[in-house]
């Protein structure tokens, strides 16, 4: 007991030791990182027609639920974040299409967000007229303003756009074709085929994402993860990229976010040159963007260009239910250095990173475009970590291990004869 004890502390505390030393490598990343240029920018666009007053999600008018979801999305908002509000057929009562379809007004403007203006704002909204999406997603773009960071629009709604043009989906080619580096996702209210299919090309125009809401709890979650996305994303917007079935032609990525699309069950190719001394850092993120089977995993692999795999990533979980994700790291000392090029320097050598998924569609389940594949990729100086506590190989650590046993023998006998000897004149 008393060696187990002492053990017991010695480790904890090369694991305090261990911790120590990894802390200021950490506070100096921090310390150089620059502030980001401006806050993350989110624009909520909400389907107020008249279809919004159908009763179908969970015995409720499609309306209270998002307004509920709105409610809990404003409490649960980051500081940081600023937020605006824009809606579609809200105000215009009559049948004169040609002013029904100019129907779309900003009711919280962007910026730092003031919950109980907010709330209130949504909480006035009664369900009225056409669904002029092309022209809400234009202006929306419009409130977002440029710069330098991504923004994202959210699109809530349950009907088809009943007034282009503008089409929506040409509205999303035409503001992807800019560089405004926007992304639109988009959530689907009712399960209709024709409003399915025009929210995902929305989605897919922008790099973004679209999913089916079929109850409460479902589109506030949504909402929050999107919001939190666009938090967690907005300081780099990733560059479009196709990977290719094999590492031969495969695109040769340099550090950066990219991002592409995989099909279900799909492999996908990239090249990263790496020289020696350089370690490798890649991660990818597969969203989560409509329904699959239960059974699914994502895996990265860094492999020679001969196929020969080098390294496999492990399952980074990020805390949310809306992507799978995966990591690895490679250090180009780990292999034989190339030979030297005639200017002496020695040349980089190739490393394929491979993107599989085992994702099954649902029955019914869209399967074109595939899934959105976010994929970050880094080369930095080798790090390698430090060599553990080494006790001894060989004969060395046979004596070692028979003293000790020795000793432990020798103490636990005694102890027992003293505790026997009192035990007896007691």
């Amino acid at each position: 007991m008393i060696n187990k004890r002492r053990s017991t502390a010695v480790l904890l505390g090369l694991l305090a030791t261990t911790a120590l030393i990894g802390t200021p490598a950490a506070a100096a990343d921090d310390e150089t990182a620059e502030p980001p240029a401006e806050p993350p920018k989110v624009e909520l666009v909400l389907d107020v027609s008249g279809s919004m007053r159908a009763r179908d999600i969970d015995g409720r008018s499609r309306i209270s639920v998002a307004q509920q979801a709105f409610n809990e999305v404003v409490d649960a908002l980051p500081d940081e974040t600023q937020l605006g509000i824009r809606v579609l057929g809200a105000t215009y009562r009559g049948k004169d299409k040609k002013q029904g379809c100019l129907d779309t007004q900003q009711i919280v403007p962007v910026g730092p967000v003031d919950r109980t203006q907010a709330k209130a704002a949504v909480a006035t909204l009664r369900p009225t007229g056409f669904t002029p999406v092309g022209l809400a997603l234009r202006s929306a773009a419009q409130d977002l303003g440029t710069g330098a960071t991504a923004r994202r629009i959210v699109l809530i709604t349950d009907g088809e756009d009943t007034c282009a043009p503008p089409d929506p989906c040409e509205v999303a080619r035409e503001l992807a074709a800019q560089g405004t580096r926007l992304v639109v996702d988009t959530l689907g209210l009712a399960p209709d085929e024709k409003v399915r299919r025009q929210l995902l090309c929305i989605a897919g125009a922008t790099g973004g994402t679209y999913t089916a809401a079929q109850s409460a709890d479902e589109l506030t979650g949504r909402i929050k993860q999107l919001v939190d996305r666009a938090r967690d994303t907005y300081t780099a917007t990733p560059t479009v990229v196709g990977g290719s079935a094999g590492c031969d032609n495969a695109p040769l990525l340099a550090p950066g976010v990219y991002t592409d699309r995989e099909a279900f069950a799909e492999h996908r190719w990239y090249r990263v040159p790496v020289r020696p001394g350089q370690e490798l850092r890649a991660s990818v993120s597969v969203a989560l963007d409509r329904p699959v089977n239960p059974d699914y995993g994502v895996l990265l692999r860094a492999t020679a260009p001969d196929g020969r795999e080098l390294v496999r990533g492990v399952d980074a979980g990020s805390g949310r239910t809306d992507v799978v994700s995966a990591g690895l790291r490679w250090s180009a000392a780990e292999e034989a250095s190339p030979a030297p090029t005639p200017s002496g320097v020695q040349a980089a050598r190739t490393v394929c990173l491979v993107v599989s998924n085992s994702f099954a569609p649902r029955p019914g389940t869209q399967v074109t475009p595939g899934m959105p594949v976010e994929l970050t990729v880094d080369v930095v100086a080798a790090s390698p970590a430090p060599d553990g506590p080494d006790l001894g190989r060989g004969w060395a650590l046979l004596l070692l291990l028979t003293l000790a046993g020795l000793v432990t023998g020798l103490i636990a006998g005694l102890l027992t004869r003293w505790w026997v000897a009192t035990w007896r004149e007691n």
